[in-house]
């Protein structure tokens, strides 16, 4: 188990490309226990998902799909803080390593991720 710099457990699941977010998030909603809130984009929006964070008592940020009959309202304040994330998705494109995903084994893949994560904290 990886964890990070105070010893908290951090979850990392690597998924094919096909696998829609929610259901690669169901197979580690049990480990979300400890959360306090979850903050998703619209590709996380079901009912089932939502109601399992909720059960688990954890806060829910994520936004309606574009055309539902009730809109679910979300914190927007907070959601404008997922750019931090999309920008680091964003600079893993420039290493060619990365997005061209040459590695034949996970375990590769993501030790090529975790140094290119580290270099990239470590530049800005």
């Amino acid at each position: 188990m990886v964890c990070d710099s105070r010893g908290r457990p951090l979850i990392i699941l690597l998924s094919e490309g096909q696998m829609s977010d929610y259901k690669g998030a169901a197979l580690i909603i049990d480990v979300f226990s400890k959360a306090k809130v979850l903050l998703g984009d619209k590709g996380y929006d079901a009912d089932w998902f939502r109601a399992g964070l909720v059960d688990s008592r954890i806060a829910v940020c994520i936004p309606s799909k574009a055309n539902p009959e009730v809109p679910i309202p979300h914190d927007t304040a907070l959601y404008r803080q997922r750019y931090k994330i999309e920008n680091m998705f964003g600079k893993f494109k420039d290493w060619r390593h990365i997005h061209t995903h040459y590695d034949r084994w996970a375990y590769t893949f993501m030790s090529a991720i975790s140094t290119a994560a580290t270099v990239i904290f470590w530049i800005n």
